[in-house]
């Protein structure tokens, strides 16, 4: 069965909405990047413009592109009313550059700047975003793309960034405001009602029969999990959250959680005139997120299976050595936590947690105090066994490293985010090799926003 467009099925419910522009390409000279207030055509033209947040003026952001190795310099201005930073997702870089504000850094002020400077050591999928308030700016649309290319380019015929965000539109085409809504905090989240492409509803790109794409699909939803298929196209997922995989795996489905990011080789299967698509499958039934309509052939019609992609330099933790965290979620509808600590040391009932706007706990504690979950030494090596005892699922992010998950005594590909599912547990393990305060949190930002914050201290 071919999927439906998502514009027809939204068109049907009563809120067809288009966003027809494509991020630009920006070199990684030292120039300014700006998170302002915009309006951006949304929707079809009859509903008139969306009031945005963005960086630059377009949604997506600047898509930012450099090599493996390569500086970025920028210098983040806000012309927003309330203060921010910049946040560079899944970038393994120093701890002052981090964007985490109140922690590695003050927030910028309204008409304030802050001069980001870092190398990209790892190649790969990235993107960046506030860390501030966040619920609310990524949700009215700061989000932007950040690929650092291989040093040598693999074998493929086109490169596209795929960058999906979820909006809560009204019948205005207007975001709905709703950020402290205690019910979205509670259960899954905010989730919205409009997915788009780079900023379209319906992204479109022709294609032709045997052609390789390299697919970076980013998840910057503030809480949506995507289930994502393909149909007529024959792809082999090569990286998860930036890093590479050790072997290629097929592609039938993937999910990725907020912040998750997949690197995906796709072959057009699809013969000329028919249409390849990537897409969303939801209760609802089955969508096209992207259509590569099919407009010819190439020369190369069969194409083997590829080769991995160059690892990046990120240690790996030896287990027999590794000292042993536990990191306990608690809270939410139907998860029966009584009480929980805030920052200020006391412990208070699920009543007045929920008073303060805190309904979900790490290890017992709602939202950043002053204390770590652990000082590590540099280099040491951690295992941390987390615990869901919640009755949502949870998108648990660390900063400044990447993890793997260890299954049986093995270790499985490298991640930055790790998707916990309802009473679901799991075991990571990482290399502290980078000194800093580094946040690990849910980025699910509903629930960040509502208690689920942590960190980590690694000592120089």
């Amino acid at each position: 069965m071919k999927p439906v467009t998502r514009r027809k099925f939204i068109a049907s419910t009563g809120a067809g909405l288009l966003l027809p522009a494509l991020p630009r390409l920006a070199c990684a000279q030292d120039i300014a990047i700006e998170a302002k207030a915009a309006a951006v055509q949304l929707v079809p033209p009859e509903y008139g413009k969306t009031d945005v947040w963005a960086y630059d003026g377009s949604v997506p952001g600047t898509s930012l592109r450099l090599r493996q190795g390569e500086r970025l310099r920028r210098t983040f201005i806000n012309q927003l009313d309330q203060p921010s930073t910049i946040h560079w997702h899944g970038i393994r870089l120093e701890n002052a550059m981090d964007g985490a504000a109140g922690f590695t850094q003050e927030a910028v002020p309204p008409g304030g700047r802050f001069l980001y400077d870092f190398i990209a050591k790892d190649a790969g999928t990235y993107w960046y975003h506030p860390h501030r308030n966040t619920l609310e700016q990524v949700s009215r649309g700061l989000a932007g793309p950040l690929i650092v290319e291989e040093t040598e380019a693999p074998d493929v015929d086109d490169d596209l960034t795929l960058l999906i965000q979820d909006w809560r539109l009204d019948p205005d085409a207007q975001i709905v405001s709703d950020f402290a809504n205690l019910h979205d905090m509670a259960h899954a989240g905010r989730i919205g009602n409009h997915l788009t492409v780079n900023g379209d509803q319906a992204w479109v790109r022709t294609a032709q029969t045997g052609q390789r794409l390299r697919l970076r699909i980013i998840n910057t939803a503030s809480d949506r999990i995507l289930r994502l298929g393909g149909e007529g196209l024959a792809g082999y997922v090569m990286a998860l959250d930036g890093m590479p995989l050790r072997q290629p795996e097929a592609f039938r489905e993937i999910v990725l959680a907020p912040a998750q990011r997949a690197d995906i080789f796709a072959d057009i299967a699809a013969q000329p005139g028919e249409t390849a698509h990537l897409t969303s499958i939801e209760r609802q039934g089955t969508f096209s997120l992207a259509a590569f309509p099919v407009k010819g052939s190439t020369a190369k019609i069969a194409r083997s299976a590829p080769g991995p992609l160059p690892p990046n330099p990120v240690a790996t933790p030896r287990l027999e050595e590794a000292r042993k965290l536990e990191l306990v979620m608690e809270g939410g509808a139907m998860g029966q936590m009584a009480s929980a600590r805030m920052a200020d040391g006391k412990t208070r009932s699920m009543r007045e947690l929920i008073d303060q706007g805190m309904i979900w706990a790490l290890n017992g504690t709602a939202g950043m105090t002053d204390q770590p979950l652990a000082d590590l030494g540099l280099g040491e090596n951690v295992r941390v066994r987390l615990v869901n005892r919640t009755a949502w699922p949870h998108a648990m992010h660390l900063h400044g490293h990447h993890f793997q998950e260890i299954s049986d005594g093995t270790l499985g590909p490298l991640r930055d985010t790790i998707l916990m599912m309802p009473r679901e547990e799991r075991e990571i393990g990482f290399v502290a090799d980078n000194p800093g305060r580094w946040m690990f949190h849910c980025h699910m930002l509903s629930h960040q926003a509502a208690g689920m914050m942590s960190w980590v201290n690694v000592t120089s």
